[in-house]
């Protein structure tokens, strides 16, 4: 098991007081869990900010019935196979599909690869999320 290491935070009151809320708003079991997770978020950003190895999911609602729109999104999926671990497609209703892409590569290839998908006329909606591994 990893050694713990304990500090002190100083904050001002209302940052104190707005922090608890939230902590125990998110269903965390102690202030130390919270503070983990937003320390390991703000790590992930800065992977992100040095191009670093991340992985993530490209979500995407389209209308199947644009013209050549499923044909494009697996064409662009095609180019871009080094940093593709996994798709899923869903029918949604009779017009309407979801794509899920897993992802995995240096962050810039994969915002790149995200926004080429997102920007595809017929998608409704796109969402790249990444994490990263972290201590």
């Amino acid at each position: 098991m990893a050694e713990i290491v304990r500090f002190a935070v100083s904050l001002d009151r209302k940052l104190f007081d707005k922090f608890e809320e939230y902590w125990k708003s998110k269903g965390y079991i102690s202030r130390s869990e919270a503070i983990r997770d937003l320390v390991r978020e703000a790590l992930v950003e800065d992977i992100q900010e040095k191009n670093k190895l991340v992985f993530g999911s490209i979500t995407l609602i389209y209308n199947h019935h644009e013209k050549g729109v499923g044909d494009l999104l697996t064409d662009i999926q095609h180019k871009h196979l080094h940093t593709i671990i996994s798709s899923m497609h869903v029918h949604i209703d009779a017009h309407h599909c979801l794509e899920v892409i897993a992802v995995k590569g240096k962050y810039s290839e994969v915002k790149e690869l995200a926004d080429k998908l997102i920007t595809v006329k017929g998608v409704k909606h796109g969402k790249l999320v990444v994490t990263a591994i972290t201590p």
